[in-house]
């Protein structure tokens, strides 16, 4: 008697002597006995695994794959695909003769099992965040394996190896069933029917479930194993997941299984899956199905959680270590943008900056550390954060590069970063700018016309021994800077220099939009440039910053030197009276001569050189007070017998604003009153 293996990839072979010839020789996979083994190119060639399987429909109560099949037994029935439908038919194995339309197809082997969850399990693994894995799941098992699929997680979800505190509280997080609209007969659906995607149940039971220590769910998930509804365990369990008035009807016998879901250190959840009372029962090595479709699910979410907790510590370190806000300097208007290079790289060098200094100025700097890693993301926040202390010195830009390329150097020997610094002056209405091996700046002029600064490239910051160069260009009112990465100009499918031409070219397309007199509005410029990317062009991430020049008008400005004398403060107090009735606010001009006296006499009693008084009439109106004497004023609470140590105060109860900045040959006092 002839034994049959009863998986899809086994071989057939002689259990018992043959009464009529040798002993037969191990035949392809079908091969039947008394029949030639099939010769020719195709003879081994081995049919394709679909990715879905149907369910068993049939009641065998052997094992399958164990079961012996005599001569006379019908032959079994192998797996084909419809060239019409695409649905999966019964082909005899004798006669090659497929199984009418519409006839289900019994899932008697262990073959079959394998291939339905080796296509679940594939599903399930393509998901990289915790609903693509869910939905992974209920896609891949309604409605081939059940009708109806509940999926429950921990709430909170835990990290890693975080311990969880507090009560285990099971939340229902996705629910699929199959739509009503089917063939009944033996539980499947017509191959002839047009494939219809699961749906998602209404809400039909508690979203909150929270597990009783010592209950019959808590035991049901501490065994880990699948188990059947009718199951003792289970048949007291299902009332405490599901809640109190459950609108969902588990059918009777074996239609319902119950997973629990454990990742690599806990139980974080559970899956139940229903048949409907028309289709076939599950069957016993169904819990084996269920439990690698649990195991695959729980371990993808555990890594899912695990990869949105490095997700989220990414994005959190680069936003931090990026400007949350632009300043409003006076006379020049920001706008800035950021693009990582791709989701699965969240983290980059690229930063950009903008720094107000003394004299309404404002530094502007955009820098780029090489790489896409969390060590590159921290050594542009520090690179960064030198650069901001070194502004708020007032050195010169090529005096920041050095000192930058000093602390690139202490950081290590491989840390190399590009860098541009500039700085503008809305009163001179001009910027100097200094480079580090960064791409140069792009000028939108008012009419229209753009053009490539021609700024010295110099080295980047890290080779070490290299001077760097300034220079300083007119900043025209109603120009537009852009400060840009490289990540916008150059990727796989264009060099950086036929970037930078199409980036030209796409800003002077753009102003054309507006008309000479007017330029584009800066955040929509920002989002036209932007928008030059191509599919190919996302190599880098990207860093942009754009400075619209407004300026500061001579007409609004006043400047003069007074010398360190006993008489400069009522100097002062003359010279600020004028100024005011000049510009018609006549109304600032007891406040305004009150605080000048006193920063003046602050001044006037330390300083050695002569002293700079300025007005700059802008939304506010600002004073500026400069000395030779590094030393910063301090805010202090005068007691009543002092003489002194008031003035400040003053200065602090009366300006919308105030404070004091060091500067590389001294320092200056400044203050702001509104103007109305």
């Amino acid at each position: 008697m002839a034994s049959s293996s009863g998986t899809g990839t086994g071989t057939s072979g002689s259990t018992g002597p043959n009464p009529t010839g040798p002993p037969a020789t191990p035949g392809p996979e079908h091969s039947q006995p008394d029949q030639p083994p099939s010769t020719g190119p195709d003879a081994h060639r081995p049919r394709p695994a679909p990715d879905s399987i149907p369910v068993q429909p049939g009641a065998e109560t052997t094992r399958p794959g164990t079961e012996n099949h005599t001569a006379t037994d019908p032959p079994p029935e192998t797996l084909d695909i419809d060239p019409t439908t695409g649905a999966l038919v019964g082909k005899e194995r004798r006669s090659g003769q497929g199984s009418p339309a519409g006839t289900p197809l019994p899932m008697r082997r262990d073959g079959d099992r394998l291939r339905f969850v080796g296509a679940a399990t594939r599903r399930i693994a393509r998901g990289i965040d915790l609903d693509e894995i869910v939905m992974g799941l209920c896609r891949a098992t309604v409605p081939t394996f059940s009708d109806t699929i509940l999926v429950y997680l921990r709430d909170p979800l835990p990290v890693g190896d975080e311990r969880p505190t507090g009560p285990l509280v099971l939340r229902l997080r996705r629910t699929d069933r199959l739509p009503q609209e089917r063939d009944t007969e033996n539980g499947f659906l017509a191959t002839s029917a047009v494939p219809q995607q699961p749906a998602e149940l209404s809400p039909v039971s508690a979203e909150l479930c929270e597990v009783r220590p010592g209950g019959a769910l808590a035991e049901v998930l501490r065994g880990v194993r699948p188990v059947f509804a009718d199951a003792p365990a289970a048949r007291a369990a299902l009332p405490e997941l599901l809640g109190e008035g459950c609108d969902l009807d588990v059918p009777d016998g074996q239609r319902a299984i119950l997973a629990p879901l454990r990742g690599r250190r806990r139980v974080i959840g559970a899956a139940l899956f229903l048949r409907r009372p028309e289709r076939i029962p599950f069957e016993t090595d169904d819990l084996l199905v269920a439990a690698q479709l649990a195991t695959h699910s729980a371990l993808g979410i555990d890594k899912a959680v695990l990869y949105g907790r490095e997700a989220y510590i990414a994005d959190e370190l680069q936003r931090t270590m990026l400007p949350e806000t632009l300043p409003r300097p006076t006379g020049v208007r920001l706008a800035s943008r950021y693009l990582p290079a791709a989701e699965t790289a969240r983290v980059g060098g690229d930063w950009y900056d903008a720094i107000p200094l003394p004299g309404s100025r404002v530094a502007l700097v955009v820098g780029d550390v090489m790489g896409h890693s969390m060590t590159s993301a921290a050594i542009m926040g520090q690179l960064r954060t030198t650069a901001q202390t070194l502004a708020g010195l007032d050195l010169p830009p090529q005096e920041v590069l050095h000192h930058l390329d000093e602390q690139a150097q202490r950081l290590g020997t491989d840390r190399m970063a590009t860098c541009l610094y500039a700085v503008y002056d809305p009163v001179s209405h001009r910027i100097t700018i200094a480079n580090a091996g960064h791409p140069p700046p792009v000028l939108l002029h008012l009419g229209g016309r753009a053009e490539v600064l021609k700024v010295p490239s110099g080295a980047p910051i890290g080779v070490g021994g290299v001077d760097f160069e300034a220079v300083e260009l007119d900043a025209p009112a109603g120009a537009t800077l852009f400060l840009y990465t490289d990540g916008l100009v150059e990727s796989r499918l264009r060099d950086v220099w036929t970037g930078i031409e199409q980036l030209r070219e796409k800003l002077a397309a753009t102003a054309q939009l507006t008309g000479p007199d007017h330029p584009p509005p800066l955040e929509a410029l920002c989002d036209e440039v932007l928008d030059m990317l191509g599919p190919g062009d996302r190599d880098d991430d990207i860093a942009l910053l754009a400075a619209r020049f407004d300026g500061i008008a001579p007409s609004d400005v006043a400047y003069w030197y007074l010398d360190p004398e006993d008489a400069a403060p009522g100097r002062a107090r003359r010279l600020a009276r004028r100024a005011l009735s000049r510009w018609g606010l006549e109304d600032l001009t007891d406040s305004v001569e009150l605080l000048v006296s006193e920063v003046v006499t602050n001044a006037v009693r330390y300083a050695s050189r002569p002293i700079t008084l300025r007005l700059l009439r802008t939304d506010v109106l600002r004073c500026e007070v400069g000395d030779d004497v590094p030393q910063l004023p301090r805010l202090r609470q005068a007691r009543l017998t002092d003489e002194g140590g008031r003035g400040l105060y003053l200065v602090n109860r009366l300006a919308r604003r105030w404070g004091a900045t060091r500067l590389s040959t001294g320092k200056v006092v400044w203050f702001e009153l509104n103007r109305t």
